[in-house]
């Protein structure tokens, strides 16, 4: 099987630096047109299934990927919802800095090992355990050539992306998950996955163009 995994497109909070997590917000006018470019990169894929995160955001960017005719497909699942930022959503890094500064860098420095503050926070390995069921779900029953589209969160992917290349999640700032990226896995069956492609957008930016994210 194929899987597409998707990062939702960029938010007003995304452009602004703000910590979302699971705050919902809706995608920027530039969110909504990553997410356009990504449905006509999208369009001639013969996609069997789709399922995303029930956070508009990202609802909204598999709704564009998938274009009007196929919209009716789509799934939700919240085992695809973004890590739980606690009370640092909202926030802007240099308010996080003034307010929590020890946690800040922990989360920079070893990620692994940080618990997110107030009702609500989550941890990576949290994220993990909700999101790895969650994908293994969306490819329960799809045949080998079957096209599964999944929309999910920065976060989210992050942690899939680490499972799948064998990789610590403290090695989780190793690479990037851009707005409205694609990364290609493909195998027998979710336990045997490779990726074939990492942060692909050139749906929507240049080569070597900035695609990073500014709050994670």
């Amino acid at each position: 099987m194929k899987i597409l995994l998707a990062r939702h497109g960029e938010t007003p909070w995304n452009a602004e630096g703000r910590y979302q997590g699971r705050t919902d917000i809706p995608l920027s006018e530039v969110g909504v047109a990553q997410a356009q470019a990504l449905g006509r990169r999208l369009r001639d894929v013969p996609i069997a299934r789709a399922v995303a995160s029930p956070l508009a955001r990202a609802a909204e960017t598999a709704r564009l990927a998938l274009g009007e005719a196929r919209a009716g497909m789509l799934l939700f699942d919240d085992g695809l919802l973004e890590i739980g930022h606690g009370s640092w959503e909202g926030l802007l890094t240099s308010e996080i800095a003034a307010r929590d500064p020890e946690r800040l860098a922990a989360w920079r420095q070893t990620p692994d090992r940080v618990q997110m503050p107030g009702p609500g926070g989550e941890s990576l390995q949290q994220v993990l355990d909700r999101a790895w069921p969650a994908l293994a779900r969306a490819c329960a029953g799809l045949a080998e050539d079957d096209v599964l589209l999944v929309v999910a969160h920065d976060a989210v992917n992050r942690v899939l992306l680490a499972r799948i290349l064998g990789i610590p999640l403290a090695r989780l700032w190793g690479f990037r998950q851009a707005p409205a990226t694609l990364n290609l896995l493909q195998g027998p069956q979710v336990d045997a996955l490779e990726v074939v492609r990492l942060n692909d957008a050139t749906h929507h930016t240049a080569l070597f163009g900035e695609a990073k994210h500014r709050a994670l």
